[in-house]
Formats: C-alpha cells, sequence, structure tokens
C-alpha cells in the first residue's frame, strides 16, 4: 500500500467524480483508476461502487477513508515536524474560524506569524458550525477558534481563550433615551438583522430570547460579518453582536453599542486541534501563540472613548 494509492482514494471520496479526482490530484484518470484497483486488490474488498460513473463508497469504503485521512494527516504532520527541526514551522496552517471569532482572529495570528514567520495561515470563515467541527475531526482543518458545546469535543482538544459578551449595535435614532444597558426583551422589539440560524453566535442569540419566553423573527438574517455591519450602518436595523467586535470594527456614525443585560450572557470562545497525538506541529504552535495572550484580560480591557460601549 503506497501513500498515493490512499490520496486518490480520499480525493475520490472527497470530489465524488473519478475525472474531478484525478484533477485535483494532477495524474490522468486511468493512472487514479489503476491505482485505486490495486488497493483493493491488496485489501482484498470493494472500496467504491462502480457504475457508468462514481457511485459512493461501499462500507468497507467509508470505513478506509476515515482510516486514510487520519494516515495521511499523520505524514503530513511527521513531515512538518522534520522540517520544524530543520529550519522553524514552515507550511500553510488550515485555520477554520465561526463568523464571530473572525474579528478577533488577526490577533493570534498575528502572534503565530511572529514566531514563526516561514509559516503561512489560511483561514476559512463561511463555514456553518456542524462543517467547521467535521473538517476539523477530519483532518481537513488544522485548527479552529469557534464556540464548543460538549457534544463538538469528542476526537478534539479544546482549550478556553476568552468569553464574549453581547450588545445591541443600533442608531441613535433608535434608542428612546441615551442608556447604558438594555434588556434583551428591550432589543427584541428593535427590527433586527442577525446572522443565519445554522451559525453558533445566531444560536446562543436564539437561546437567550428563549429564557426570557421571547421568541424573534430578524427581518435581516446573512451569513456574512460585513454584510450585518452594512446593515446595521444603514440605520434601519439593529443587531446584537459579541462585545469583542468592537476591536476590530468600531461603530461609526450615528450607530451606538448598547450592553445587553437581564440576563448577562457569556459564551466561551476556545481553540480546538484533533487530539490525535503527537499531530500536527502548526497545530500545536498555534494553540500556543492563541493561549499565550491572554485574550480575556485584553477585551476586558476599556475600549478608547469613540468605541466605547455606551
Amino acid at each position: 500500500m503506497l501513500f498515493r494509492q490512499l490520496e486518490y482514494f480520499v480525493a475520490v471520496a472527497r470530489e465524488r467524480h473519478f475525472a474531478r479526482a484525478a484533477e485535483a490530484c494532477y495524474v490522468s484518470q486511468p493512472a487514479l483508476s489503476a491505482a485505486i484497483a490495486k488497493l483493493e486488490r491488496e485489501l482484498n474488498v470493494t472500496l467504491i461502487n462502480r457504475g457508468h460513473n462514481y457511485e459512493g463508497l461501499t462500507p468497507e469504503g467509508e470505513r478506509l477513508v476515515v482510516w486514510a485521512k487520519r494516515i495521511l494527516a499523520e505524514q503530513d504532520a511527521f513531515k512538518a515536524e522534520v522540517a520544524a527541526v530543520q529550519s522553524g514551522i514552515t507550511g500553510t496552517l488550515r485555520l477554520g474560524t465561526e463568523p464571530t471569532a473572525s474579528t478577533t482572529l488577526a490577533i493570534p495570528v498575528a502572534a503565530f506569524c511572529s514566531a514563526h514567520p516561514l509559516a503561512k495561515v489560511q483561514v476559512s470563515s463561511r463555514l456553518s458550525t456542524a462543517d467547521l467541527h467535521r473538517q476539523l475531526r477530519e483532518y481537513e482543518l488544522d485548527a479552529a477558534i469557534a464556540h464548543f458545546a460538549p457534544d463538538d469535543r469528542e476526537s478534539l482538544q479544546v482549550v478556553p481563550l476568552y468569553e464574549e459578551r453581547y450588545v445591541v449595535l443600533v442608531s441613535a435614532d433608535q434608542l428612546v433615551s441615551q442608556t447604558d444597558t438594555m434588556t434583551w426583551a428591550d432589543a427584541a422589539q428593535l427590527p433586527l438583522a442577525l446572522l443565519t440560524p445554522d451559525m453558533r453566535n445566531r444560536q446562543v442569540i436564539d437561546s437567550a430570547f428563549a429564557d426570557i419566553g421571547v421568541a424573534v423573527t430578524p427581518q435581516v438574517e446573512t451569513d456574512s460579518v460585513a454584510s450585518l455591519y452594512a446593515h446595521v450602518g444603514a440605520g434601519e436595523w439593529a443587531s446584537i453582536v459579541p462585545h469583542t467586535w468592537l476591536r476590530a470594527m468600531p461603530v461609526i456614525g450615528r450607530t451606538r453599542a448598547v450592553r445587553l443585560v437581564d440576563p448577562v450572557v457569556r459564551a466561551q470562545v476556545s481553540v480546538g486541534i484533533h487530539s490525535a497525538t503527537p499531530g500536527s506541529v502548526a497545530a500545536r504552535a498555534f494553540v500556543k501563540a492563541a493561549t499565550g495572550l491572554s485574550l480575556a484580560e485584553l477585551f476586558d480591557q476599556p475600549l478608547p472613548t469613540e468605541h466605547r460601549v455606551r
């Protein structure tokens, strides 16, 4: 069995198409098919259901693709470990994040890149919560910064970074008074623009409203942080966002950020990597860089006056 055979097999499982898999692996389709057929003969099983086209994996194929991804990830980790001993961490760290954490991501990324100047970082920030955790478990991501519920932690090593609290972003024209705080019940009366329900940030917000017996139906839903801010900036909508966003994306114009109370909701943001050992040297280095920043203390510091939450 060769690593190349496993690479081709994983590519077919990912692309669900022989020609696309061959193109992704930079080989001809006959060469790819022959390598997978040889792998099947060596294992004495059929891995792929074939008709005129790809028709899915067999039960044996479904099991092997899990092992193949792990074997290939360990091979990459071994190569990276050797390279790190020789010249420091190189290659690309594949980092996933939820929209909530994407606004603060530059801080740990900067610390990682400063410590490892030969490394690169590739960020995926448009993934649903389910996809983020799946890709982390299946070695398609090296690390992720996200909300991790207890049920999300299987096969993962999760380290807390900081807690989010929540504020209302709202036009001053929509405020009855220049108050320092607003209740969740009052926020429910505003015309809201929120992230989509598959995002963990939105799930935290919906849960907070449910706890006080309120259901909200936002007029606008988006999977983009930039789009959310643009809608709030238009002055027609309000939104509920973590207080950490205000450092990277301060409020401007007549928009105000008002702390939400009754209740004060907190959500833990953590960094997660696969729990397999020794695992990715870049992932371990990123965890070290992120946890060495004391982000909880940083986000609790007062904002500059022009950015301050009222």
